[in-house]
């Protein structure tokens, strides 16, 4: 009997052992450091010392009319471009930044990384680059969750916003008619594995590395998790070498992929739909743009969000799935409500 009891307190331990081991994600490399990934990018530093990776696009930041700032999704980084065209840019005088949000590409990892401070290394991006008082700052997809803590934390720094296809937190407060409805079209590796990133965010980096049950379409980016039509689109951008999973998680899945999942689908620090007007003199658009095909952010939830922020304008595509945006000159009708106030035509 004390033999057996023996052999489950060393079975317990070399469980708990085994479990601390999976479960506890390694230090992030140094980029550019001793073997460390290389850097390949220009970057600032910020007040924290880490460094953010950006690009530059449209025209020069010295003589453009309109800033704007892009941020990326899910498994990206700052080479996927966003479809606005260069005529456009040239038309209004355009400067477009995308930068690596942390964690990813040639951004160094954030420890403390949350959504006020993914919303402030924006902040200080802007100021690194001298882009003035106020700029335009658009969120795509899982980028969407950074745009909302901007309009959030740093209004006062903002002169318009566009949340495109932004991903939403089934968590939030909404009627459970709502959240449930949405949460139940999703695949059920995706409910499993987004309750988990919320329920058990310290158990969601072995959860992401296990073999043994599959885990989330849409984490894994497969064929399901799109219409036809999206994943015609995400092929092509492959074939540009703009979406890169390699490139995106260098530094490791863990600071890119599963802190973005733990942070979307944790306990938020604010309420997306109970932000106030950034613009009570109509000086600035916030719009939210939603595919009503996208099998990825499920359009009852983002109706939801619409309806209980009366001056956000939204706009739903009746056929669009989650890269609606690519297609048909949307792009361009996306920023020239951000910056114009025009009305979009025909969607």
């Amino acid at each position: 009997m004390v033999a057996l009891s023996k052999l489950v307190l060393i079975t317990a331990v070399a469980l708990l052992g085994w479990a601390y081991k999976v479960a506890r994600p390694p230090p992030p490399p140094i980029l550019g450091g001793p073997g460390g990934p290389p850097v390949s990018s220009p970057r600032v530093q910020l007040k924290d010392g880490r460094n953010l990776a950006y690009r530059e696009a449209g025209v020069g930041r010295e003589i453009a009319k309109y800033k704007i700032i892009f941020s990326h999704g899910f498994a990206s980084t700052k080479e996927s471009d966003f479809p606005v065209s260069q005529e456009l840019a040239e038309e209004l005088g355009i400067y477009l930044l995308y930068f690596d949000r942390a964690g990813y590409g040639d951004s160094d990892a954030n420890p403390k990384r949350g959504l006020k401070s993914d919303a402030t290394d924006v902040e200080e991006l802007a100021d690194k680059l001298q882009l003035g008082e106020k700029f335009y700052v658009v969120g795509t997809s899982m980028g969407g969750y950074v745009a909302w803590s901007c309009l959030n934390y740093i209004p006062y720094r903002l002169a318009g916003v566009a949340l495109v296809v932004p991903a939403v937190n089934y968590w939030w407060p909404m009627p459970a008619s709502v959240s449930a409805s949405a949460y139940r079209k999703l695949d059920v590796g995706d409910r499993r594995t987004f309750w988990i990133a919320h329920h058990m965010p310290w158990l969601f980096y072995a959860w992401f590395n296990q073999k043994w049950f599959r885990i989330s379409p849409i984490v894994e980016g497969k064929p399901e998790a799109f219409t036809e039509k999206d994943w015609e689109i995400l092929a092509e951008i492959q074939r540009t070498g703009q979406l890169d999973r390699g490139r995106a998680t260098k530094q490791g899945a863990y600071h890119s992929l599963c802190r973005d999942a733990t942070i979307l689908f944790g306990a938020w620090e604010f309420d997306p739909t109970a932000i106030e007007n950034p613009f009570p003199n109509g000086d600035g658009v916030v719009s939210i743009w939603q595919g009503r095909e996208d099998k990825i952010v499920r359009v009852e939830a983002q109706r939801y969000v619409a309806e209980k922020l009366p001056w956000v304008r939204y706009h739903e595509h009746p056929e669009g799935g989650h890269l609606f945006m690519c297609a048909d000159g949307l792009g361009d009708k996306i920023v020239r409500e951000l910056l114009l106030g025009e009305e979009p035509r025909d969607l």
